[in-house]
């Protein structure tokens, strides 16, 4: 997947998708990208494409209202605004026949990358937060919370969202999707992605990449449960493999890092991860150098470390030790001051 990082903001527009009206509030104008505004959307915008969650994804042959019109739009054949009100009705009809999907504001936007051009859907769900209210009875002051419903907040971590491209043969995606909390009915289709989007998600190097770490982490946690010694060895060995090649073959990766004479361990392993579907991928180096730029250790309920992956592989600064009954101890060495707070 390509990384964004050169993004400029052509023109924008919100609406407004209320559970509790009848129909959406729907502008009939841009918003004014003052400076204050377009450093709101771009931080947005910025946080969202640097989300390991993000995901490729293929719009499906037949097109939902968002693909169709998406791409008249990026044709030069629709304004944004008529764009942006059809997707923003799609997703209201979606919501009065589908319980549980929360009021938000829906954010489109038009955007230039170093890739092309592209329209950003960002649904931003409403926040409780509290305010004063002040009533003086008879000069007495009496003040009390009182709870008010927003949008928009630059804190705000969007959940879904899509990133639409102009539709090529060959490309490697046509659009990017963000869904972290998914939604699915009875019949097993997800509201955003199925029926809104009309897309299915494709795996890439950093998906796999992501996902291998993760289940070798959960699988050593199962497996190595008291016995801190094996299970850093396995923890070190898969991220010396990951750093030093391009592709992994799980076969010949549990070769390297299982004992020859732990032949039912290495059969375990393999199988853990065969039945998620992870076989032979090539490694995401920039996710790898990102994951593993910190460690975060956990001891247990009252002991927690965080060391930079510099510091953990520095021989001079923290070493493991081990106790040669399958316990470990961990040894910061050289401290000449530290702080507390």
């Amino acid at each position: 997947m390509d990384k964004i990082r050169d993004i400029q903001i052509n023109e924008a527009v919100i609406h407004v998708l209320d559970n509790n009206s009848d129909e959406p509030i729907l502008n009939n104008y841009m918003l004014d990208l003052t400076e204050e505004v377009y450093k709101f959307i771009l931080s947005h915008l910025e946080r969202v494409l640097k989300d390991d969650n993000l995901k490729c994804a293929f719009f499906k042959e037949k097109g939902t209202p968002v693909k169709i019109y998406s791409q008249e739009y990026l044709d030069g054949r629709m304004d944004l605004n008529s764009f942006s009100k059809e997707a923003a009705g799609e997703l209201f009809e979606i919501m009065e026949t589908t319980e549980g999907i929360p009021s938000c504001d829906l954010l489109v936007v038009s955007f230039n990358t170093e890739y092309g051009p592209m329209i950003g859907l960002l649904k931003i769900d409403y926040i409780k937060q509290y305010t004063h209210k002040v009533n003086i009875t008879d000069n007495n002051v009496d003040i009390r919370l009182q709870s008010i419903i927003t949008g928009l907040s630059d804190k705000k971590k969007v959940q879904k969202c899509a990133f639409i491209r102009p539709i090529h043969a060959g490309q490697d995606y046509d659009l990017l999707v963000l869904d972290k909390k998914p939604m699915v009915d009875e019949d097993g289709a997800n509201y955003f992605l199925d029926t809104l989007l009309g897309c299915n998600l494709i795996n890439n190097d950093r998906d796999y990449t992501r996902a291998f770490m993760a289940l070798v982490e959960v699988w050593t946690r199962s497996n190595f449960k008291e016995e801190a010694f094996k299970a850093e060895k396995l923890r070190s060995s898969v991220k010396r493999v990951l750093r030093d090649n391009e592709d992994i073959d799980i076969y010949e990766l549990a070769e390297e890092i299982i004992l020859p004479n732990e032949p039912e361990v290495k059969k375990d392993f393999i199988a853990y991860l065969q039945a998620h579907n992870i076989e032979r991928f090539k490694v995401d180096k920039e996710y790898l150098d990102k994951k593993l730029s910190n460690v975060k250790i956990k001891v247990s309920s009252a002991i927690a470390l965080n060391i930079t992956g510099d510091a953990y592989a520095d021989i001079n600064k923290f070493e493991i030790v081990n106790n040669g009954d399958g316990s470990i101890n961990m040894v910061i060495k050289h401290i000449e001051n530290y702080v507390e707070g």
